[in-house]
């Protein structure tokens, strides 16, 4: 184990990035090199932890987390994250701070980063809003560390904006990557990322916006299906486009479920809320027109109920490559007549293959670990070496 351990270490070593001092915000904003020495340092620590070592970089420090939308999965994957790096959890809940009485945001940055090695957020509820905050947050580190009122300037880390969700797709790109066994494997494959019916309206663009967008980077053919008015943020679909030129892959726009589906290695069915709906959405709330949400949740679940029949079935599942196509989902699915009267995925597909979203959501904690390792320190692949090294249990024997 502590041999292939060292290997990837190497190769992380022979990957030259440029995340050192940067945050990790988008994932088109990162060269394929960054993404790769991303998937190595993931891998690393999976390993590591498998190996019972001791992978703790940190001999204190704070990880801070600020949810702004409710989270179970990416919420103890960040806490898991910085308890595997050896830094101390501290939830920012704006509710119970000077925030709620109009402290301003680089005001807040500042004061909560005195000791802190990393900055978790999660704000995907606003369009417009979610990825302008958490710029705003790292210039505003950018400044108190210029000026020297930080010691260390934290990293930033999106746990999920408006427009991309980079924990979530790199955990998806490494379960793909294990699956199909290498990432030069991924190239030529078929993935459908379809939109999917949900009885609830407001789910955040972000998990299909970030599939297309980096799968289209490792040669997959990414075909993106929804009914007609459902669409994604405006260049979400010229930038795969590009991307997949660049690969050898391909991306096509259809309003077919089962179009996608077809001959598909991998499905992705998952429901979002239309662009424009998430557009009214945040203008209602800001102008101050809540009264006007209950309105815009009917009209839009009545939208949603004209395609109840784009769910992720038996018989669809039947047509993908040779009838064995992956499925995968970002959880929690909704899932028909278990968690919902009709949903986005039959509960037999669902149970088939469970284990697999298991596996796809154990990747999560270590995608971020990665993160934060390489934007701390300017050479991760010495640090990790030092660290198995070291020989340290990470649990003690009995």
């Amino acid at each position: 184990m502590s041999e292939r351990i060292r290997q990837l270490i190497e190769d992380l070593g022979r990957t030259e990035t440029h995340l050192h001092h940067r945050d990790c915000l988008l994932t088109w904003e990162q060269s394929d090199a960054d993404l790769k020495a991303l998937l190595l340092a993931t891998e690393i620590f999976e390993e590591l932890y498998r190996a019972n070592c001791d992978a703790r970089l940190f001999r204190g420090g704070l990880a801070v987390s600020l949810f702004r939308d409710k989270s179970t999965r990416t919420r103890f994957s960040f806490a898991s994250a910085a308890s595997l790096l050896g830094l101390s959890l501290m939830d920012l809940d704006e509710t119970k701070t000077q925030v709620a009485h109009g402290e301003t945001v680089r005001e807040t940055a500042a004061m909560i980063s005195f000791l802190t090695e990393a900055i978790g957020i999660r704000d995907d509820l606003f369009i417009g809003e979610g990825h302008e905050y958490m710029v705003e947050v790292a210039s505003s580190l950018d400044e108190a560390y210029e000026q020297g009122v930080l010691p260390q300037r934290p990293a930033v880390v999106n746990l999920q904006c408006d427009r991309d969700h980079p924990t979530q797709s790199l955990a998806d790109l490494m379960h793909l990557q294990k699956t199909f066994g290498s990432l030069e494997a991924l190239k030529g494959k078929k993935l459908a990322m379809t939109w999917a019916y949900s009885p609830s309206y407001g789910k955040p663009l972000s998990v299909p916006q970030g599939i297309v967008n980096l799968m289209t980077r490792f040669g997959m053919n990414v075909v993106l299906a929804h009914p007609e008015g459902y669409d994604l943020m405006p260049d979400t679909a010229a930038r795969a486009e590009q991307q997949a030129e660049g690969s050898g892959g391909s991306f096509e726009l259809v309003h077919s479920m089962e179009e996608a589906f077809a001959d598909a290695d991998v499905v992705y069915p998952k429901s979002w809320a239309p662009f424009h709906v998430m557009e009214k959405r945040t203008r209602l709330l800001r102008a101050g027109q809540g009264d006007k949400m209950d309105q815009l949740e009917k009209e839009a679940v009545a939208n949603n109920a004209r395609f109840k029949q784009w769910e992720c079935t038996e018989e669809l599942m039947a047509t993908t490559r040779q009838g064995e196509g992956l499925y995968m989902h970002c959880l929690p699915a909704d899932i028909t007549g278990v968690s919902c009267e009709e949903g986005e995925v039959a509960a037999s597909v669902f149970d088939r293959y469970r284990t697999a979203t298991y596996h796809e959501a154990e990747h999560k904690p270590y995608v971020m670990a990665a993160m934060i390792l390489l934007s701390r320190f300017s050479n991760p692949a010495r640090v990790l070496l030092r660290a198995l090294e070291r020989g340290a249990e990470r649990r003690l024997s009995s």
